[in-house]
């Protein structure tokens, strides 16, 4: 069976990405999202007009990976970055919480995402079943440009 960790990373968040615009109607960017930043060290607003459901698919796979509940902290700390503070050396800062949460409630009225109490979210099945089949037509759209590929894929399934 092909898991969501065979495939390969940007194009199964691209797949997804697009999945998400246009077939889930609870994930859509809310209005401050065009003039809000990532994180405070960021310098400038995304320049990608549907950076809210890549980043929407990136915490799918992120919460994929970890299989266990991960909490706001861990997801703002993967999304961080560089802070730049001119003269003086740069530290790491995390990323904006706000982005963080906002995606995540989505997630949940969409039903890919639950909440456990205390301890963070974690992927339903219903989540688990969507990046599965995405990385499935992932990996078989690259064996029909690749049939190379072909044979990895037809071990998997």
């Amino acid at each position: 069976m092909v898991t969501a960790l065979d495939a390969p990373a940007d194009k199964l968040i691209e797949a997804v990405a697009e999945y998400l615009k246009t077939r889930v109607t609870e994930i859509r960017p809310p209005a401050w999202a065009l003039l809000a930043k990532t994180g405070v060290h960021k310098e400038h607003t995304p320049t990608e007009p549907d950076w809210w459901y890549y980043r929407a698919a990136s915490m799918l796979r992120k919460l994929y990976r970890a299989g266990r509940p991960v909490g706001i902290e861990r997801l703002r700390t993967a999304y961080g970055g560089r802070l730049n503070r001119g003269a003086a050396p740069e530290h790491f800062v995390k990323g904006s919480g706000s982005v963080v949460r906002e995606i995540l409630q989505q997630l949940e009225r969409a039903g890919l995402v639950e909440k456990v109490p205390g301890r963070g979210r974690r992927l339903t099945p219903a989540g688990v079943s969507l990046l599965d089949n995405m990385a499935f037509n992932v990996l078989r759209s690259m064996a029909e440009k690749n049939p190379e590929l072909a044979k990895y894929l037809a071990s998997k399934t």
